[in-house]
């Protein structure tokens, strides 16, 4: 599993391209530290904590950040309910193959987890395209939002806090 990953991270990524992870590098400490992952993979890469990296070896710091991508501020947050409603793009991780998109009032949150984009990591211009697909579907348009129907915002039921 851990060369498949490399492999397609590899395949996408180049030496002077920037990434950023949002959470969750190991699961856990085993006997091959986050050092000796990261060192295969291409790329300079900015980690945000996921709620599994306490248990390894990474030590990151980062709990979330901003980018600024063509004008556009763009919330990067391992955990969905940590979203920011004061931009509207999130990017997070932390739910898997749950979900890829979803929309909470003016706010579009995209999961960037591997699970749901063929194992291999993403630019921006893949997440501009799914978020076109996504807004100009029939079933988005038909649509009440969440807050017009007056419903509660459950984002991940399967892992609660």
């Amino acid at each position: 599993m851990n060369e498949v990953l490399i492999n397609n991270w590899n395949q996408r990524v180049k030496e002077d391209d920037f990434i950023i992870f949002l959470g969750d590098f190991m699961f856990k400490q085993t006997k091959r530290k986050a050092k000796d992952f990261i060192e295969q993979l291409n790329g300079s890469i900015s980690f945000i904590k996921g709620n599994h990296d306490q248990n390894n070896s990474l030590n990151t710091k980062i709990i979330s950040l901003v980018v600024i991508l063509d004008n556009q501020e763009i919330f990067c947050v391992h955990d969905p309910q940590d979203y920011s409603s004061s931009y509207s793009l999130n990017l997070v991780g932390h739910v898997h193959e749950k979900w890829k998109i979803r929309k909470i009032y003016n706010t579009f949150l995209v999961n960037v987890g591997v699970d749901v984009w063929n194992f291999h990591p993403i630019n921006i211009q893949e997440i501009t395209k799914a978020l076109n697909q996504f807004t100009s579907s029939k079933e988005v348009n038909k649509m009440k939002t969440l807050k017009e129907r007056g419903e509660k915002i459950v984002l991940d039921s399967a892992e609660p806090k």
